[in-house]
């Protein structure tokens, strides 16, 4: 049974930053790609980053050159550094372990979610 479990979520005022992590366990790590999510009220969930086995990694334009993901295959860990952090990042965060048909990503497993909360 695969497991992902995130940290690192809190509140921190605008232009803070933080660091999720996600621990990963039950499967083989590395040949999967890995994704971070958020859902904020209201909203639906969107993606924020993915990276890949091979380590390529897209961002959501609100996010790109604030955050980023990256991976410790040796560790099962994803994190996602997010800096300069705004209030509309808002939101509860996902890890997911995600698989590719074609040129579709699609999630099979989440972690439980970690709230982010950043004030203005």
């Amino acid at each position: 049974q695969v497991q992902l479990v995130e940290s690192g979520g809190g509140l921190v005022q605008a232009g803070g930053s933080l660091r999720l992590s996600c621990v990963a366990s039950g499967s083989i790590f590395s040949i999967y790609p890995m994704g971070w999510y958020r859902q904020a009220p209201g909203k639906q969930r969107e993606l924020v980053a993915r990276i890949t086995s091979g380590g390529s990694t897209n961002y959501a334009d609100s996010v790109k050159g604030r955050f980023t993901i990256s991976r410790d295959n040796a560790k099962n860990m994803v994190y996602l550094q997010m800096n300069s952090l705004k209030p509309e990042d808002t939101a509860v965060y996902y890890c997911s372990r995600e698989r590719r048909i074609s040129d579709t990503y699609y999630s099979d497993y989440w972690g439980q979610g970690t709230q982010v909360t950043v004030s203005s």
